[in-house]
């Protein structure tokens, strides 16, 4: 939201370098970054993940936008309306990572080199259409999964509860633990004859 494109940044990175230098400093830039901005979609976060990957950062603190007062983010966040322009009714929409699922992702995928937020972003790259990003190739966001992941995604999704057929006992709990089988009743046969 009215901030200039990474080619301005590319731009005062080589001013920064080269007036460091001059200086006889070592010096670095450390970007700032948030995420679940509104107006942010899913692609433009794997677009600013992919171009951290290829200028090596690798982010450790991350902020999930919050709203606060006075600021043209925080209308938007509400609204759902672009506020730099008339707002009404048919005023422009503006996308804004509201679910916890979402803002949990455009966080995760700053933070891409992290393992424990692969799961996540190798979801969301599928359901994208984006899973050439994931494997090996140096073009890759993350790894493809290990067998241990894909073992371990295997016995969370595991049913814990079998399926009940009419050959299924019914069990009911009482009030005190204890459980009570009771057998399925047979169709056709009047109790007591």
């Amino acid at each position: 939201m009215m901030k200039p494109g990474m080619g301005s940044y590319d731009r005062f990175k080589e001013l920064f370098d080269t007036y460091s230098k001059q200086a006889g400093k070592e010096q670095y830039l450390i970007p700032y970054f948030i995420s679940a901005h509104p107006g942010t979609r899913d692609e433009d976060m794997v677009n600013l993940a992919l171009w951290l990957k290829k200028h090596r950062f690798r982010l450790d603190q991350v902020q999930n936008f919050y709203p606060s007062p006075l600021a043209n983010s925080t209308t938007m966040y509400y609204t759902g309306k672009n506020p730099l322009g008339k707002i009404g009714y048919k005023s422009e929409e503006v996308v804004v990572p509201k679910g916890d699922k979402q803002r949990r992702l455009h966080k995760a995928l700053l933070r891409y080199h992290d393992p424990a937020n692969w799961p996540l972003i190798r979801q969301a790259l599928e359901a994208m259409g984006k899973k050439h990003l994931i494997g090996s190739r140096r073009d890759c966001l993350v790894p493809a999964p290990t067998l241990d992941e894909m073992r371990e995604a295997r016995r969370q999704n595991r049913h814990t509860r079998p399926a009940l057929t009419k050959h299924t006992p019914i069990v009911h709990q009482r009030s005190n633990g204890e459980t009570t089988a009771k057998k399925p009743v047979k169709r056709g046969k009047v109790a007591g004859r």
